[in-house]
Parts: C-alpha cells; structure tokens; sequence
C-alpha cells in the first residue's frame, strides 16, 4: 500500500448512504416529513406519466431534488445537477446510490414541466399543511395575511408599447432603449420578455420595476404558511387575493394585517365573512375603518404583535429560498415555485419546532 492511502477506502466505498449520514444530521427528520408527503402523493404522480416510452425521471426524486435547490439556495438546475455528482448527502436525500448516473440539466427541468402541468406545488403545500395540522402545530382561529414584492426576470428596456412593433435592436444582447420622457403605464405597455410581469413601484422614494406579487396566509401559533398565492403587482392585488383565502377560512376567526389593508371595502368584507378584522389602524391625514369596537379588545394588540412574524416567511423565501428576483417568467411558474418556496419554508419551520434540542 502506498503513503497516505486510507486503508478503510474500500470497505468504506460499500458502506450504504444511509448509514453514512449521522444519525443527528437536521436533514433526517426533514427528509421522513417529505417521504410522508410524497406517498400520500403517489396516485396523483401515477396519472402524470404514461405506461409506455422511456422511463423518465421519478417524480418523488424530482420534487426532493427541487426541495435541495429551494434549501440551498442552488441557482441553477445546471449547478443542481453538479451538486447531486459528487454531494452525497444530496444524493442520500433524493434517494440516489453512490454510483447511480445524474440526469443532465435539460432533462431535469422537462420533467419538472411535467409536475408544472399537474399542479403538484399546490398539492404538495396542502399535505405538508394537512402535516402540520396533524401534529397539532396549527391555530384554527387566529391569522395574518400580507404580500410582498417579487422581481420579474425581466429589464425595463423589454417594456415597450403594445401597439407599435418593437423596432430591430441596434445590439441584440443588450439593445439601447431610450425611453426619456415617454409616459409608460401598465394600460399602453407590456414586457416582451414577461409579458405577465407589471410595472409597480413600492412608494415615493422607489424606482418603479417589473414585479409580481405574492400573498401568503398565516396562522398564527407557530408561524405556518397555511394558504398563498402569486398574482401580477397591482394596487388592489394584496386586498382581493386576503379575501379570497378569507373565505377559505372557517367562520368566526381573526385576521391580522398591516396598514395598507385599512380600508371600508376590505373590512367590510371580512366582517361579512364572519372573520374580525383585526388591521393595523392607517390614520394618516384619514380615518380609520377600525374602531373602539375592535380595538378595545386584548386580542387585537395581540394580533398586532403576531402579525410581524409573517415577514420572516417572506424574508427566507428571498434570501434562501431564490425568490428576491425570480428565475422564472410567467404567472404559472413563477406562481409554482413560490408555492413550492412556502411548502419548503413549513417543512423547515415544522423540523425546528418537532425536534427539540437533547
């Protein structure tokens, strides 16, 4: 045997992934939630795939295999499928062997369009919410619903009239576009790279950018995503998209939300859903649609305590989950993998909260 080779080597080469990974490592009792998930999911992926043809990639490996990417914060299948290579604990969770072969890139992302089209995102999130509710982790009468701001995959030089045919650029990777005193507005223009994008400014002191807008309902007990959405940004979006997973909700509950959502129609709205409307008072040069009648209550300031806690969702959606600016385009996927983001942002949550320190 030669200097510095470790004579356990071989003996180690055969010794399965699963017994190489600790016991303590935080990925096992994420990974036992997602086989859960994953096997109530199995007649839905039975009627994706066809009988017939070349066998495609797995769909339980495709969905763990994604779930890696939202975790890491992977930003490319590319670098995903480099990772899985030589990265075997990422091969452990996705069920692959030591020696098995990784699918190339295109491959991966044409079998994800195939879970694209069976809406798996959305039903993915409903079992891990079902999970979580199981285990007892959910509230069934207190809540809070917000939005954020998502940035398009697309620049402001693709945003151009409707009615006049985009002129042939002088440079086709990076055209000069000089848009300087033209009026441009969601009604007269449209992106051509992401024409479901729209041009929204988050106040006076912002630029105004290419964004959509994502909605998430959160109960209010440990801080779980339990309903969301992905719409185009405008500036009714946030309040439509709260009452419509309002009336997902049982009667009789509290919801929780920040300024922007005191207004008559909104808190009307509510009310006639049987759902008190527990909204941060906007008093600024106006009047409030919150009175006494809601305020004097102790479980209003309470709500308004919890409430805060859903922008820790929507901050680990940017900054782990990949969704400060999308690599996606179109409502669809753009909408599928932000659904996604919230599954993966509750298994993670439910993890810190199940497995208590020894």
């Amino acid at each position: 045997m030669r200097g510095g080779e470790d004579p356990h080597a071989e003996v180690w080469s055969y010794i399965p992934l699963e017994q190489r990974v600790p016991a303590d490592h935080p990925l096992r009792p994420l990974r036992a939630m997602v086989d859960a998930v994953l096997t109530n999911l199995s007649p839905q992926f039975s009627r994706l795939y066809s009988r017939v043809g070349r066998p495609s990639i797995a769909p339980e490996r495709l969905l763990r295999a994604l779930l890696l990417q939202v975790l890491y914060s992977v930003r490319s299948e590319r670098l995903l499928m480099e990772q899985l290579d030589y990265n075997l604990l990422f091969r452990w969770f996705v069920g692959l062997k030591a020696d098995d072969p990784i699918w190339d890139a295109t491959v991966f992302t044409k079998n994800r369009q195939r879970l694209l089209d069976g809406d798996i995102a959305q039903a993915f999130f409903e079992r891990v919410v079902a999970q979580a509710r199981a285990r007892g982790l959910l509230s069934d009468e207190h809540f809070t619903v917000d939005g954020t701001l998502i940035e398009a995959w697309a620049s402001l030089k693709s945003f151009q009239r409707k009615d006049t045919p985009p002129a042939r650029p002088d440079d086709p990777g990076n055209p000069t576009v000089n848009f300087h005193g033209e009026r441009r507005s969601n009604a007269t223009h449209a992106s051509t790279t992401d024409p479901d994008a729209q041009l929204f400014r988050k106040g006076d002191a912002h630029e105004a950018k290419l964004y959509y807008q994502g909605h998430v309902l959160m109960e209010n007990r440990s801080g779980l995503a339990v309903d969301g959405s992905l719409t185009p940004a405008t500036g009714y979006a946030e309040r439509e998209q709260a009452l419509v997973m309002a009336a997902r909700l049982p009667g009789h509950v509290t919801l929780g939300a920040d300024k922007s959502y005191d207004t008559r129609d909104f808190v009307d709205g509510l009310r006639g859903l049987a759902v008190t409307p527990h909204v941060a008072q906007n008093i600024t040069k106006r009047s409030s649609a919150i009175d006494r009648r809601t305020t004097r209550h102790a479980g209003y300031l309470a709500s308004q305590r919890q409430r805060k806690r859903i922008e820790e969702i929507f901050g680990w959606l940017k900054m782990v989950g990949l969704l400060r600016k999308t690599r996606h385009r179109g409502v669809g996927r753009v909408g599928w993998m932000f659904t996604f983001g919230l599954a993966v942002y509750n298994l993670v949550r439910m993890r810190n909260l199940l497995v208590q320190p020894a």
